[in-house]
């Protein structure tokens, strides 16, 4: 017991000082080779830790082999902007001027989805809230709020149509039907397939976003009692 004990206070010791050593970002916002990084080397701590027939300095010198990796990998990272992007990938523009874009998002794989509760959980509620959102290489979300942003809205809104898709279940959230929806969409002159987002929020307040065009803010006459 006792020894298992002084083995932890090693190995304990020896990581706090390796991930001091690997600076403020390995703690906060890692970047991809920097989170493998990190796994490997928790399972390398747990292994010696507890199995007392493994001798520990197996376990610290797996550490400290991890750490000259890292620390390698960054080096080489710096040497040019090809590796970086190579090693790290690059920031994603997901949302500009022109509205969501969704082949950034998919390069990302993600979906519209990830991109609205990204935003929520920045406070953001509706999509042209911002005038840019990136996707940093350390899957950060970044934004610029939009100067007028707000005025005019009531409620979240909820993903009606997802890349050319139908979600019927929020269809039925605003208390519409397929039928209805489909019509919406033929009055604003284009096919269903061909429409990237539409979100409706409580007040019938309409993000609508087509393919190779800016994104429109509408109204959709919400059924009397509909709210959510």
């Amino acid at each position: 017991m006792a020894l298992t004990f002084i083995r932890a206070i090693i190995i304990f010791i020896t990581l706090v000082l390796v991930m001091r050593l690997m600076g403020k970002r390995q703690i906060g916002e890692m970047q991809p080779f920097e989170f493998v990084i990190t796994l490997i080397i928790a399972d390398l701590a747990c292994v010696p830790m507890a199995d007392v027939s493994i001798p520990l300095l197996y376990g610290i010198v797996g550490v400290l082999t991890l750490f000259f990796m890292h620390q390698l990998v960054s080096i080489i990272e710096r040497s040019g902007k090809t590796i970086k992007t190579v090693l790290s990938g690059k920031p994603s523009i997901v949302i500009d001027k022109n509205g969501v874009n969704l082949t950034e998002l998919k390069k990302n794989d993600m979906g519209i989805e990830d991109l609205i509760e990204s935003m929520r959980a920045m406070g953001y509620f509706s999509l042209d809230d911002l005038d840019y959102a990136i996707f940093e290489s350390n899957g950060k979300l970044s934004a610029l709020e939009r100067e007028k942003k707000g005025e005019d809205k009531s409620g979240l809104s909820v993903a009606v149509i997802k890349d050319g898709k139908i979600d019927c279940a929020n269809v039925i959230k605003i208390g519409a039907t397929k039928e209805e929806l489909l019509r919406f969409v033929a009055g604003e002159g284009v096919k269903v397939k061909e429409v990237e987002v539409m979100t409706v929020d409580g007040g019938g307040r309409v993000y609508f976003k087509s393919k190779n065009r800016k994104y429109r803010i509408l109204r959709y006459g919400l059924k009397k009692g509909i709210g959510w």
